[in-house]
């Protein structure tokens, strides 16, 4: 027998116990560590979730002090926003394109409503490479691109065939139910069904807040919304003037103009200006609500803490400014989007506001990055969690249809200097955006800024050939 330090005696079964003691520690400890490097192993969920044609600024925490965005800005309080998010082309369809493959309309070529990707096009989108991976896929709502869209490609598929959703759909009981709604319902369905089956992939294409097309055109919504911002008077933006419009030039400033005609719907008074706007923000508001519910599920199901939330716009939308309502061109009302990624396994980004350039070619590689995934060779964006791009200009294009409903153009944006070109009329424009962020004088003609227009030039030369 050997005495210890405090007197005591350590006889064999004594050290026999302490040793199978300690090791009963060891094992517990051993376990714990192997189980913090399985959940640091396990692949997240992730959910994208996009809406149509939502400008960057219609958010509360954006700034916006009218709008009701409560469940939106929590997730950018608890994650990151992207202050300086845009697409490289204004339109659902190619944006959407961009989104799933991470490249420029330069590459994809999908450049109108009724061309789908061809089949080895599909098997390098972000949620082919993901099911390939072992995930489980759905998609939710607007597809988007393409008449055949590749449905049996997705675990689950809940999407409308038509190339523009209806606001208003039939439910099985022969009841109204509002798009929005539908779409929520379907995300409900989804995660009851693969919440729990291993890990996800959800991409989600609201129609909220684009218009029902149609003549005239009108925003259709819920009906718990309709009074919503009644008492709210909402600030005419500046370049509403009609000097801004009448500064355009002859073959850019005609009634055949989309933006122009659905102006004339929408905003040509101050009343109808101010329904229109409300109504836009109230379609908003039904998103938000429907993503509240969707954490609130992530919640009740145990998985929010394992569970990436990506948020963002297809394109921006004109609110009457420059005499405009719609998208295409290349101002910052109309490239301009919302982007919100929540990454709870990411407590750095907490609260985050970047001020870096995000693009919409950059949601591919940021969700195959968050999967542990290699970024495909053919995708030409970047992952946002990884890569800071905070001087980042990048090649503008929409070529869709062209004059005289909408005008061809390309260009450079992104940084201080924003340079475009009418292509088929060969019409500059060149705008100091840190000075003049509401784009209301075009320098391009002045002879002060001839160093800086060659400047901007040879930029566009440049990155028009890398998008290819």
């Amino acid at each position: 027998m050997q005495k210890n330090n405090k007197g005591s005696f350590y006889t064999l079964g004594n050290i026999n116990h302490w040793l199978v003691r300690q090791g009963a520690h060891l094992l517990l400890a051993l376990s714990g560590f192997t189980a913090i490097a399985q959940t640091k192993a396990a692949k997240p969920n992730i959910i994208f979730i996009l809406t149509d044609d939502h400008r960057w600024d219609a958010l509360g925490v954006a700034g916006n002090s009218i709008i009701q965005t409560p469940n939106l800005d929590r997730l950018a309080n608890a994650g990151t926003r992207f202050g300086n998010a845009y697409v490289t082309t204004a339109i659902c369809c190619t944006s959407r394109a961009s989104i799933l493959s991470g490249q420029y309309v330069s590459r994809h070529k999908i450049n109108n409503f009724t061309t789908d990707f061809s089949q080895e096009a599909v098997r390098n989108t972000y949620p082919f490479l993901l099911k390939k991976a072992g995930y489980k896929t759905g998609f939710i709502g607007k597809y988007g691109v393409g008449l055949k869209p590749p449905i049996e490609e997705f675990d689950y598929w809940s999407c409308t065939p038509k190339v523009q959703p209806d606001y208003e759909l039939k439910n099985l009981s022969g009841e109204i139910v509002h798009n929005t709604d539908s779409v929520s319902s379907d995300i409900q369905k989804f995660l009851d069904q693969f919440g729990k089956q291993g890990p996800f992939c959800l991409s989600i294409g609201f129609k909220a807040p684009h218009e029902l097309d149609g003549n005239p055109p009108k925003f259709i919504v819920q009906d718990r919304f309709k009074n919503l911002y009644n008492d709210n008077k909402v600030p005419v933006p500046q370049t509403a003037d009609p000097r801004y419009w009448e500064s355009f030039p002859d073959f850019f400033k005609t009634e055949e103009n989309i933006a122009r005609v659905r102006w004339r719907t929408f905003f040509s008074s101050p009343e109808l200006y101010q329904e229109s706007v409300k109504n836009y923000y109230r379609l908003i508001t039904g998103v938000d609500e429907a993503v509240g519910k969707l954490v609130s599920k992530l919640k009740e199901l145990g998985i929010a803490d394992n569970t990436i939330v990506i948020f963002m716009g297809d394109n921006g939308f004109y609110l009457g400014e420059h005499g405009l309502e719609g998208k295409w061109y290349g101002h910052e009302e109309s490239i301009r989007v919302p982007l919100i990624i929540y990454n709870p396994l990411e407590n750095l980004s907490k609260g985050k506001v970047s001020e870096q350039v995000a693009l919409n070619i950059d949601i591919a590689p940021t969700i195959l990055g968050a999967a542990g995934l290699s970024v495909s060779e053919g995708m030409q964006g970047n992952d946002l969690l990884k890569e800071d791009r905070s001087k980042r200009e990048f090649f503008y294009e929409h070529t869709f249809q062209g004059s005289p409903k909408i005008p061809k153009v390309e260009g450079v944006a992104g940084g201080r200097w924003k340079y475009m070109l009418f292509t088929e009329h060969n019409y500059e424009e060149l705008y100091d955006v840190k000075n003049d962020p509401h784009e209301t004088k075009n320098l391009a003609g002045d002879k002060r800024f001839k160093g800086q227009l060659e400047t901007m030039r040879r930029k566009y030369k440049d990155l028009k050939l890398k998008a290819l």
